[in-house]
């Protein structure tokens, strides 16, 4: 057979040895930032830690959790993800099982596919995005992170490209059975697209958790700030006041910096690996028009 041949099992150890490698390269980075912060401040300060802490403590975590400020922002950006990959999937989902249908079922469906395609290409602005937010009322609130976002167009692209491979001979049966259009969506094309359902959720979740500019726009109060908004202005503007004095006073800058990147990361590092399996279906099924 042709996997047994010598040149592919060849390849195939290169291309896994590769691979190892690479996903080494690519976690080693997250390991040292982890070991960084479980050291203590005076060896994290000047350098020493590679991938093995030296003065073993909890106490970066400790101080970190007894921040309010994070505490909150926290809560914010699990909220913010959790509602705005719900809100976005019901919303996406059903325009693209639309937007799937041929032109003699939904004749409106070319000016309403051309009317997503161009928000791809062209924006209101930052300004009028600014002043539309402002007059709906939503400054300063959760929905103010969640609504620009939440019609998503490459997703719905990816969801009406799948729905478009799913066979016609379902939803034929489902019509005979009595099933309308909302139901025949719900019973028929949901359960046979869990890959590119599953994918479009990781995209949207990574989004949501990784969003910070929306926060420093429309969010005011520090305790409102997702959580990638409130690490933003403590590690890149270098903003300490959102800080406990005292956590300032007993770590090393760095040390807090560290554990709270690792803790930021990790909730999509958990639930990658649930989704992991749909991943590449998700994208190469809804990738292709047939």
């Amino acid at each position: 057979m042709y996997h047994k041949t010598l040149p592919y099992r060849i390849f195939s150890l290169f291309n896994n040895v590769f691979l190892t490698v690479l996903a080494i390269l690519c976690l080693l980075p997250l390991y040292h930032l982890l070991m960084v912060s479980l050291s203590a401040s005076a060896p994290a300060n000047a350098g020493l830690v590679t991938f093995w802490p030296i003065g073993f403590t909890f106490e970066a975590y400790a101080k970190t959790f007894d921040n309010a400020n994070f505490l909150s922002s926290l809560w914010v950006s699990v909220q913010r993800t959790v509602l705005g990959t719900a809100l976005a999937l019901v919303v996406n989902t059903i325009a693209a099982y639309a937007l799937s249908k041929e032109s003699t079922v939904f004749r409106a469906r070319n000016l309403y596919l051309w009317y997503f395609v161009v928000t791809m290409l062209f924006s209101g602005g930052l300004i009028p995005s600014y002043i539309l937010i402002l007059k709906l009322g939503l400054m300063n609130t959760l929905m103010a992170l969640i609504l620009p976002g939440l019609v998503g167009v490459f997703n719905i692209i990816l969801l009406m490209n799948f729905f478009r491979t799913v066979p016609k001979d379902l939803e034929e049966a489902a019509f005979i059975d009595g099933a309308g259009q909302f139901r025949t969506f719900l019973s028929v094309y949901l359960p046979v697209s869990l890959p590119v359902v599953a994918t479009v959720s990781l995209f949207m979740m990574v989004g949501h958790w990784n969003s910070y500019f929306d926060g420093i726009i429309y969010i005011r109060d520090s305790e409102k700030l997702p959580l990638a908004t409130f690490m933003q202005t403590i590690i890149v503007q270098a903003d300490m006041s959102k800080l406990d004095p005292a956590a300032v006073a007993s770590l090393s800058q760095r040390t807090i910096r560290a554990s709270q990147i690792f803790i930021s990361a990790l909730p999509i590092l958990l639930v990658y690996p649930f989704l992991q399996r749909y991943f590449v279906t998700g994208i190469v099924v809804g990738a292709v028009k047939e």
